[in-house]
Protein backbone atom coordinates (compact mmCIF):
# COMPACT_ATOMS: atom_id res chain seq x y z
CA UNK A 1 0.00 0.00 0.00
CA UNK A 2 1.31 3.37 -1.15
CA UNK A 3 1.87 5.83 2.21
CA UNK A 4 2.60 9.51 1.21
CA UNK A 5 3.98 11.75 4.29
CA UNK A 6 4.50 15.74 3.63
CA UNK A 7 7.29 16.27 5.92
CA UNK A 8 6.45 18.63 8.59
CA UNK A 9 9.74 19.10 10.06
CA UNK A 10 11.25 20.62 6.71
CA UNK A 11 13.75 23.66 7.45
CA UNK A 12 13.96 22.73 10.94
CA UNK A 13 14.76 19.14 11.02
CA UNK A 14 13.89 16.91 14.46
CA UNK A 15 14.64 17.50 18.05
CA UNK A 16 17.60 15.63 19.68
CA UNK A 17 19.25 14.86 16.14
CA UNK A 18 21.81 17.83 15.83
CA UNK A 19 24.29 15.95 13.91
CA UNK A 20 23.77 16.50 9.90
CA UNK A 21 25.18 15.01 6.81
CA UNK A 22 27.86 16.87 5.11
CA UNK A 23 27.73 19.51 2.10
CA UNK A 24 30.45 20.44 1.09
CA UNK A 25 31.96 17.76 -1.86
CA UNK A 26 35.98 19.37 -2.18
CA UNK A 27 37.60 16.34 0.01
CA UNK A 28 35.64 13.81 -2.08
CA UNK A 29 36.78 16.30 -5.26
CA UNK A 30 40.41 16.01 -4.35
CA UNK A 31 40.84 12.43 -2.85
CA UNK A 32 38.89 11.05 -6.13
CA UNK A 33 41.46 13.50 -8.48
CA UNK A 34 44.03 11.30 -7.69
CA UNK A 35 42.27 8.11 -8.52
CA UNK A 36 43.15 6.60 -11.81
CA UNK A 37 40.04 4.67 -11.95
CA UNK A 38 37.63 7.57 -11.86
CA UNK A 39 35.82 9.26 -13.97
CA UNK A 40 32.10 11.25 -13.96
CA UNK A 41 29.08 8.89 -14.49
CA UNK A 42 26.75 10.33 -17.40
CA UNK A 43 23.34 12.06 -16.96
CA UNK A 44 21.00 10.54 -18.89
CA UNK A 45 18.08 13.09 -20.65
CA UNK A 46 14.68 10.19 -20.41
CA UNK A 47 12.06 12.13 -22.78
CA UNK A 48 10.04 9.02 -23.55
CA UNK A 49 9.28 8.25 -20.21
CA UNK A 50 8.94 11.88 -19.23
CA UNK A 51 6.41 12.50 -21.62
CA UNK A 52 4.61 9.03 -20.23
CA UNK A 53 4.32 10.88 -16.87
CA UNK A 54 3.28 13.84 -18.29
CA UNK A 55 5.97 16.30 -17.61
CA UNK A 56 8.39 18.44 -19.25
CA UNK A 57 12.06 16.56 -18.07
CA UNK A 58 13.53 13.81 -16.71
CA UNK A 59 17.07 13.78 -16.15
CA UNK A 60 19.02 10.52 -14.10
CA UNK A 61 22.11 10.60 -12.85
CA UNK A 62 23.38 6.74 -14.17
CA UNK A 63 25.43 5.31 -11.30
CA UNK A 64 25.50 1.57 -13.48
CA UNK A 65 29.47 2.06 -14.49
CA UNK A 66 30.74 3.82 -10.82
CA UNK A 67 34.38 3.02 -10.90
CA UNK A 68 33.92 -0.45 -12.24
CA UNK A 69 31.56 -1.57 -9.50
CA UNK A 70 28.30 -0.98 -10.63
CA UNK A 71 26.67 1.25 -7.90
CA UNK A 72 27.01 4.73 -6.32
CA UNK A 73 28.52 2.59 -3.00
CA UNK A 74 31.93 2.81 -5.00
CA UNK A 75 31.64 6.71 -3.65
CA UNK A 76 31.13 5.83 -0.20
CA UNK A 77 33.26 3.21 2.03
CA UNK A 78 36.22 3.41 -0.38
CA UNK A 79 36.11 7.23 0.21
CA UNK A 80 35.71 6.52 4.32
CA UNK A 81 39.01 4.33 3.97
CA UNK A 82 40.75 5.96 1.67
CA UNK A 83 40.33 9.26 4.28
CA UNK A 84 42.20 6.65 6.70
CA UNK A 85 44.94 6.19 4.35
CA UNK A 86 45.36 9.93 3.47
CA UNK A 87 46.38 10.24 7.32
CA UNK A 88 48.49 7.60 7.71
CA UNK A 89 50.40 7.26 4.19
CA UNK A 90 54.07 8.02 4.07
CA UNK A 91 56.29 8.66 0.63
CA UNK A 92 53.70 8.44 -1.40
CA UNK A 93 53.30 4.68 -1.03
CA UNK A 94 49.36 4.68 -0.80
CA UNK A 95 48.63 0.92 -1.62
CA UNK A 96 50.48 0.25 1.81
CA UNK A 97 49.06 2.48 4.14
CA UNK A 98 46.65 0.72 5.68
CA UNK A 99 48.61 -2.63 5.90
CA UNK A 100 47.91 -4.60 8.98
CA UNK A 101 43.97 -3.04 9.10
CA UNK A 102 40.89 -4.93 8.92
CA UNK A 103 37.56 -3.53 8.03
CA UNK A 104 34.75 -5.10 9.04
CA UNK A 105 30.86 -4.71 7.93
CA UNK A 106 27.47 -6.38 6.89
CA UNK A 107 25.90 -6.17 3.09
CA UNK A 108 22.86 -7.20 0.95
CA UNK A 109 24.87 -5.33 -2.08
CA UNK A 110 27.13 -2.96 -2.98
CA UNK A 111 28.03 -1.74 0.31
CA UNK A 112 30.51 -4.49 0.79
CA UNK A 113 31.90 -4.20 -2.60
CA UNK A 114 32.77 -1.10 -1.84
CA UNK A 115 34.31 -1.96 1.28
CA UNK A 116 36.13 -4.89 -0.18
CA UNK A 117 37.47 -2.78 -3.08
CA UNK A 118 38.94 0.28 -0.61
CA UNK A 119 40.67 -1.79 1.52
CA UNK A 120 42.48 -3.71 -0.77
CA UNK A 121 42.97 -0.40 -2.66
CA UNK A 122 45.57 0.99 0.62
CA UNK A 123 46.81 -2.82 1.73
CA UNK A 124 44.23 -3.56 4.53
CA UNK A 125 41.76 -6.46 4.85
CA UNK A 126 38.26 -6.50 4.81
CA UNK A 127 35.51 -9.15 6.66
CA UNK A 128 31.85 -8.68 4.91
CA UNK A 129 29.35 -10.52 6.82
CA UNK A 130 26.47 -11.79 4.71
CA UNK A 131 23.18 -13.38 5.58
CA UNK A 132 22.34 -17.05 4.34
CA UNK A 133 19.94 -15.52 2.05
CA UNK A 134 22.49 -13.34 0.01
CA UNK A 135 23.06 -15.07 -3.58
CA UNK A 136 26.48 -17.08 -3.59
CA UNK A 137 27.08 -15.25 -6.89
CA UNK A 138 27.47 -11.84 -4.76
CA UNK A 139 29.54 -13.73 -2.28
CA UNK A 140 31.95 -14.99 -4.85
CA UNK A 141 32.20 -11.44 -6.28
CA UNK A 142 33.47 -10.45 -2.87
CA UNK A 143 36.18 -12.77 -2.55
CA UNK A 144 37.12 -11.70 -6.10
CA UNK A 145 38.17 -8.61 -4.19
CA UNK A 146 40.10 -9.67 -1.68
CA UNK A 147 37.48 -9.79 0.62
CA UNK A 148 36.79 -12.49 3.47
CA UNK A 149 33.29 -13.83 3.58
CA UNK A 150 31.03 -14.99 6.73
CA UNK A 151 27.86 -15.97 6.87
CA UNK A 152 25.81 -15.08 9.70
CA UNK A 153 21.80 -15.08 10.23
CA UNK A 154 18.72 -15.56 7.80
CA UNK A 155 18.54 -11.34 7.46
CA UNK A 156 20.59 -7.96 7.06
CA UNK A 157 19.97 -6.82 10.69
CA UNK A 158 21.32 -10.55 11.88
CA UNK A 159 24.35 -10.19 10.13
CA UNK A 160 24.86 -6.35 11.33
CA UNK A 161 24.76 -7.87 14.73
CA UNK A 162 27.36 -10.57 13.90
CA UNK A 163 29.36 -7.64 12.16
CA UNK A 164 29.47 -5.36 15.17
CA UNK A 165 30.12 -8.26 17.74
CA UNK A 166 33.50 -9.22 16.14
CA UNK A 167 34.08 -5.36 15.63
CA UNK A 168 33.47 -5.34 19.34
CA UNK A 169 35.62 -8.36 19.96
CA UNK A 170 38.60 -6.63 18.84
CA UNK A 171 38.71 -8.47 15.00
CA UNK A 172 38.99 -5.20 13.16
CA UNK A 173 36.74 -1.68 12.41
CA UNK A 174 33.34 -1.58 11.49
CA UNK A 175 32.20 0.56 8.85
CA UNK A 176 28.89 0.53 8.26
CA UNK A 177 26.59 2.91 5.82
CA UNK A 178 24.27 3.42 9.09
CA UNK A 179 25.04 5.48 12.40
CA UNK A 180 23.65 5.32 15.74
CA UNK A 181 24.60 6.96 18.91
CA UNK A 182 28.08 6.50 19.85
CA UNK A 183 28.86 4.92 16.27
CA UNK A 184 28.81 8.40 13.49
CA UNK A 185 32.13 9.41 12.17
CA UNK A 186 32.73 6.46 9.66
CA UNK A 187 28.80 6.22 8.07
CA UNK A 188 29.31 10.47 7.75
CA UNK A 189 32.73 9.44 5.82
CA UNK A 190 30.47 7.10 3.83
CA UNK A 191 27.88 9.51 3.42
CA UNK A 192 30.28 12.23 1.94
CA UNK A 193 31.59 10.02 -0.79
CA UNK A 194 28.32 10.64 -2.23
CA UNK A 195 28.63 13.66 -2.26
CA UNK A 196 30.42 13.43 -5.62
CA UNK A 197 27.89 12.30 -7.45
CA UNK A 198 25.13 15.31 -6.17
CA UNK A 199 28.61 17.88 -7.72
CA UNK A 200 28.43 15.69 -10.89
CA UNK A 201 24.55 16.01 -11.39
CA UNK A 202 24.48 19.37 -10.48
CA UNK A 203 27.15 20.56 -12.95
CA UNK A 204 25.50 18.35 -15.60
CA UNK A 205 21.92 20.31 -15.73
CA UNK A 206 22.16 23.43 -17.66
CA UNK A 207 18.79 24.21 -15.78
CA UNK A 208 18.20 23.38 -11.81
CA UNK A 209 15.63 20.61 -11.30
CA UNK A 210 11.80 22.06 -10.06
CA UNK A 211 11.98 18.04 -8.20
CA UNK A 212 14.40 15.74 -7.05
CA UNK A 213 13.08 12.22 -6.24
CA UNK A 214 15.54 9.97 -4.46
CA UNK A 215 15.36 6.56 -3.15
CA UNK A 216 16.39 5.34 -0.12
CA UNK A 217 17.49 2.36 2.29
CA UNK A 218 19.32 3.28 5.24
CA UNK A 219 19.28 7.13 3.89
CA UNK A 220 22.74 7.79 3.14
CA UNK A 221 22.50 8.59 -0.29
CA UNK A 222 19.26 10.72 -0.14
CA UNK A 223 20.59 12.53 2.71
CA UNK A 224 23.75 13.66 0.76
CA UNK A 225 22.24 14.87 -2.02
CA UNK A 226 19.76 16.69 -0.41
CA UNK A 227 21.99 18.54 1.75
CA UNK A 228 23.86 19.35 -1.36
CA UNK A 229 21.11 20.09 -3.36
CA UNK A 230 19.86 22.69 -0.76
CA UNK A 231 23.70 23.80 -0.68
CA UNK A 232 23.20 24.77 -4.23
CA UNK A 233 19.97 25.56 -5.05
CA UNK A 234 18.65 26.27 -2.13
CA UNK A 235 14.69 25.86 -1.06
CA UNK A 236 13.26 25.81 -4.67
CA UNK A 237 13.71 22.01 -5.58
CA UNK A 238 10.71 20.11 -4.09
CA UNK A 239 12.68 16.55 -2.65
CA UNK A 240 10.85 13.43 -2.17
CA UNK A 241 12.50 10.30 -0.45
CA UNK A 242 10.98 6.84 -1.98
CA UNK A 243 11.26 3.83 0.39
CA UNK A 244 9.54 0.12 -0.46
CA UNK A 245 6.23 -0.51 2.02
CA UNK A 246 8.09 -3.41 2.90
CA UNK A 247 10.59 -1.06 4.82
CA UNK A 248 9.29 2.35 5.78
CA UNK A 249 11.78 2.83 7.72
CA UNK A 250 12.07 6.78 6.90
CA UNK A 251 8.68 7.73 6.95
CA UNK A 252 7.55 6.00 10.46
CA UNK A 253 10.83 7.66 11.92
CA UNK A 254 9.59 10.88 10.81
CA UNK A 255 6.07 10.08 12.18
CA UNK A 256 7.84 8.70 15.55
CA UNK A 257 9.90 11.79 15.59
CA UNK A 258 12.72 9.73 16.46
CA UNK A 259 14.80 6.56 15.27
CA UNK A 260 12.41 3.77 14.77
CA UNK A 261 12.87 -0.25 13.42
CA UNK A 262 10.19 -1.34 11.29
CA UNK A 263 8.65 -4.99 10.55
CA UNK A 264 7.84 -6.19 7.10
CA UNK A 265 8.39 -8.77 4.86
CA UNK A 266 11.30 -9.18 2.41
CA UNK A 267 11.36 -6.57 -0.70
CA UNK A 268 12.33 -7.43 -4.43
CA UNK A 269 14.17 -4.00 -3.43
CA UNK A 270 16.60 -5.71 -1.43
CA UNK A 271 19.51 -2.84 -1.29
CA UNK A 272 16.51 -0.80 0.41
CA UNK A 273 15.53 -3.65 2.02
CA UNK A 274 16.52 -1.76 5.71
CA UNK A 275 13.93 -1.65 8.06
CA UNK A 276 16.22 1.05 10.58
CA UNK A 277 17.05 3.98 9.05
CA UNK A 278 20.21 5.83 9.93
CA UNK A 279 20.43 8.65 12.45
CA UNK A 280 22.82 11.04 10.77
CA UNK A 281 20.48 10.56 7.78
CA UNK A 282 17.42 10.67 9.32
CA UNK A 283 18.34 14.10 10.74
CA UNK A 284 19.33 15.26 7.26
CA UNK A 285 16.26 14.42 5.46
CA UNK A 286 13.81 15.72 7.95
CA UNK A 287 15.44 19.06 7.80
CA UNK A 288 15.90 19.16 4.00
CA UNK A 289 13.22 16.84 2.20
CA UNK A 290 9.57 17.77 1.57
CA UNK A 291 7.91 14.77 1.27
CA UNK A 292 8.41 10.92 2.34
CA UNK A 293 6.81 7.82 -0.02
CA UNK A 294 6.08 4.31 0.03
CA UNK A 295 6.14 2.27 -3.13
CA UNK A 296 4.57 -1.56 -3.78
CA UNK A 297 6.49 -4.26 -4.75
CA UNK A 298 3.90 -4.36 -8.47
CA UNK A 299 5.40 -0.09 -8.48
CA UNK A 300 8.95 -1.28 -8.56
CA UNK A 301 8.14 -3.98 -10.85
CA UNK A 302 6.32 -1.43 -13.24
CA UNK A 303 9.43 0.76 -13.12
CA UNK A 304 11.76 -1.72 -13.84
CA UNK A 305 9.60 -3.02 -16.90
CA UNK A 306 9.38 0.66 -17.89
CA UNK A 307 13.02 1.30 -17.60
CA UNK A 308 14.00 -1.79 -19.96
CA UNK A 309 11.55 -1.25 -22.54
CA UNK A 310 13.25 2.16 -22.75
CA UNK A 311 16.81 0.37 -22.71
CA UNK A 312 17.97 1.08 -19.52
CA UNK A 313 18.51 -1.50 -17.07
CA UNK A 314 18.60 -2.11 -13.55
CA UNK A 315 16.90 -3.51 -10.51
CA UNK A 316 14.18 -2.92 -8.60
CA UNK A 317 16.42 -0.49 -5.98
CA UNK A 318 18.58 0.78 -8.87
CA UNK A 319 15.11 2.20 -10.06
CA UNK A 320 12.94 2.50 -7.52
CA UNK A 321 12.34 6.47 -7.50
CA UNK A 322 11.60 6.48 -11.16
CA UNK A 323 8.94 3.79 -10.51
CA UNK A 324 7.39 6.61 -7.97
CA UNK A 325 7.43 8.89 -10.70
CA UNK A 326 5.58 6.50 -12.76
CA UNK A 327 3.29 5.55 -9.73
CA UNK A 328 2.24 9.11 -9.38
CA UNK A 329 4.76 10.43 -6.59
CA UNK A 330 4.40 13.22 -6.31
CA UNK A 331 2.12 14.74 -8.16
CA UNK A 332 3.74 17.04 -10.77
CA UNK A 333 2.43 19.03 -13.28
CA UNK A 334 3.66 19.68 -17.14
CA UNK A 335 6.62 22.26 -16.53
CA UNK A 336 8.59 19.75 -13.91
CA UNK A 337 11.95 18.99 -14.47
CA UNK A 338 13.04 16.11 -12.62
CA UNK A 339 15.91 14.93 -11.32
CA UNK A 340 16.13 10.77 -10.39
CA UNK A 341 18.83 8.66 -9.80
CA UNK A 342 19.68 5.24 -11.28
CA UNK A 343 21.36 4.01 -8.17
CA UNK A 344 23.02 0.54 -9.78
CA UNK A 345 23.04 -1.93 -12.57
CA UNK A 346 21.65 -5.05 -13.12
CA UNK A 347 22.26 -7.84 -10.21
CA UNK A 348 24.15 -9.94 -12.84
CA UNK A 349 25.77 -7.20 -14.84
Amino acid sequence: MQDVLVNPFRGQGLAGLDVFPQSDPSDVRDLLGRCPAHTPTPMLDLADIAAQIGIAQLQVKDERARMGLGSFKALGAAYAIAREASEQVRDDAWETALVGRVYITASAGNHGLSVAAGARLFGARAVIYLAHTVPEAFAARLREKGAGVVRAGATYEDSLVAAQTAADAGDGTLLSDGSWPGYIALPSRVMEGYLQLAAEAASQMDTPPTHIVLQAGVGGLAAAVAAYARRVWGDAPHITVVEPDAAPALIESIRAQRVVTTQGPVSSMGRLDCKTPSMVALAGLARDADLFVTITEAEALHGIDTLTAHGVVTTASGGAGIAALLAGQPALGPDARVLAILSEGAEDA
